[in-house]
């Protein structure tokens, strides 16, 4: 297959980047929607500044792009969608979300005509955000094991229980989730979609701060109502849908660009800092190990590409993704522990300290990548999913 771009992919690639410069011409704007190190996808930047920037790629027809014409996508390649995320992740800009790849994909192929007609047009205009809840106290790699309780009461359900994990929930619209409406049937069954509105009766958000300098939350769920028509695709259907989606985030939330930048931020240190007198570049053990850096750079362009070629295929990328996300975290957390071993003692400096290297970027980087590795599957599911589906082992018990 031939990676290549092509000139209309040229020309479209052009075009996203001059829009950046522009849009980031004003520094008050840059400062407001650009986090700090991109290669930190974080949810710190300010949400009016990120909803008027995804606003602005919708107002260009950049949202949805492979989406089919008739749900007011333009029925491009997904490439298209691909180099627009790889843009926006090397400069730590906000990406389209999860309204337009995970649950937008999913409504199209199963959702009801009201709900496509409720919510497939307020997602391709950037105007709504979603939170996902599949995580739970006793169901967080597991998601299978899920307990939240929704009962069926007249025309509407009756959620209660509790979620975990929901990275989005507190600046999100609505909230897109699973619960188990059918106990007695097996654990992958009897589990259904909901999208249920983030200010709901008997919703509550409570915040946890993880090691990442990052905001996750816990969400509780008190007799919170859900409407009939806000149940997604068929009952009890929903681990299927689950399982779609998922290997649709695991490709969209690791692009390439945060890691590039990562790597190179520590090559550019690397050429200028000394050591005993001497550029550190130049010590043959550091050079070793920034050969290894470069070296996984190049096999996970090759995974991503492989992700890629299935995706365009028109077929769910289920152990292509989940061989890029593991490879993904595992070159991730290699960078940083390059990055902090070549730095010494002063790569132990976090952010806004003196003399600390790029700024602290090494030792936020290093407590961020333990994060990477649980968000869209724990890295022990990607391998599971690899020795399962993959090399045709059998499942541990």
């Amino acid at each position: 297959m031939n990676f290549a771009y092509g000139e209309k992919e040229l020309v479209f690639a052009a075009e996203v980047e001059q829009f950046l410069d522009e849009y980031l011409s004003d520094p008050a704007r840059r400062a407001a929607v650009s986090d700090r190190h991109p290669e930190q996808l974080s949810q710190t930047v300010d949400t009016a500044a990120k909803r008027e920037f995804i606003a602005a790629l919708a107002e260009r027809g950049w949202l949805g792009m492979s989406w089919p014409v008739e749900y007011g996508g333009a029925a491009l390649s997904g490439i298209y969608d691909f180099m627009l995320t790889e843009a926006l992740a090397r400069r730590g800009l906000p990406q389209p979300g999860k309204g337009v790849g995970m649950v937008g994909k999913t409504i199209i192929r199963n959702g009801s005509a009201e709900l496509k007609e409720r919510f497939l047009p307020r997602i391709i205009r950037g105007e709504i955000e979603f939170a996902v809840g599949y995580s739970e106290p006793e169901a967080g790699s597991d998601a299978a094991n899920m307990q939240l309780r929704a009962e069926h009461v007249g025309d509407h359900w009756l959620l209660n229980g509790t979620k975990m994990w929901t990275t989005s929930a507190h600046f999100a619209d609505w909230y897109w989730l699973g619960a188990r409406t059918d106990p007695d049937a097996p654990r992958h069954r009897g589990i259904t979609l909901f999208l249920i509105p983030m200010d709901s009766l008997g919703l509550e958000v409570t915040p946890i701060m993880t090691m990442g300098d990052e905001r996750t939350n816990q969400v509780f769920f008190d007799k919170v109502r859900v409407d009939d028509d806000c149940v997604v695709g068929e009952l009890n259907r929903g681990w299927t849908y689950i399982c779609e989606a998922l290997d649709l985030e695991r490709f969209a939330m690791m692009p390439m660009g945060p890691l590039e930048t990562k790597a190179a931020a520590l090559f550019d240190w690397a050429r200028e800092a000394t050591r005993e007198g001497r550029p550190i570049a130049e010590d043959p053990r550091a050079r070793r190990q920034l050969a290894l850096v470069a070296t996984d750079l190049q096999v996970a362009r090759a995974l991503q590409k492989r992700v890629l070629a299935a995706a365009l295929g028109d077929t769910v990328p289920t152990v292509e993704s989940s061989q890029y996300k593991l490879f993904m975290n595992e070159a991730g957390q290699r960078v940083a522990d390059t990055a902090l071993d070549l730095a010494g003692v002063a790569g132990q400096l976090r952010v806004g300290q003196r003399h600390t290297p790029q700024d602290g970027r090494f030792e936020r980087s290093y407590r961020y990548t333990v994060v990477d590795t649980i968000g869209g599957g724990t890295s022990e599911i990607q391998k599971n999913i690899i020795a399962t589906r993959a090399l045709g082992l059998p499942r541990s018990f």
